[in-house]
């Protein structure tokens, strides 16, 4: 339970230092959330390696986002992805009902505007660890109602 509120505080306070350089340089919001989610991407890389060392190979990319909606998630933010949903042409629909990186805002929506700066470190985080196991990735983020998210991972074939 500690490591979950040291993680909370922290991600907080990576956007937040962020996003206040940013106002006094007069930076744009895009260059903030490049910074969040190159962050994440590298973060995402080096737990993977961790996560994997002792695990099988995977036979296909579906196998993977099974991985990465269970055992990855549930290790990173304590609970599983409630939803998986494929078309079987390379985009992965993830839906998180109760994301943790938004349960300390306001459920209203109020604060949906400033959702897509807590969420990309989580998308960097996402396209990391699939790029440590060999997919090429966009990952986006949808917020419709507070705290729920919804990630889709749009496979690049090389």
């Amino acid at each position: 339970m500690a490591d979950e509120a040291l993680f909370l505080l922290l991600h907080n306070e990576m956007v937040t230092t962020f996003y206040k350089s940013a106002e006094q340089e007069e930076v744009e919001n895009g260059r903030c959330i490049t910074k969040l989610e190159n962050m994440g991407f590298r973060v995402g890389q080096g737990l993977i390696e961790r996560f994997t060392k002792d695990t099988a190979l995977f036979k296909d990319e579906l196998e993977i986002m099974n991985f990465i909606c269970k055992d990855f998630w549930t290790t990173v933010f304590k609970k599983q992805i409630d939803n998986l949903r494929t078309n079987h042409e390379g985009i992965y629909v993830l839906q998180d009902n109760k994301f943790q990186l938004l349960t300390q805002m306001s459920s209203g929506k109020q604060y949906l505007d400033q959702a897509p700066k807590y969420l990309a470190f989580t998308c960097g985080l996402m396209r990391g660890s699939l790029s440590n196991l060999g997919i090429k990735s966009i990952v986006t983020v949808e917020v419709s109602a507070m705290p729920a998210c919804i990630f889709q991972v749009m496979i690049q074939k090389m």
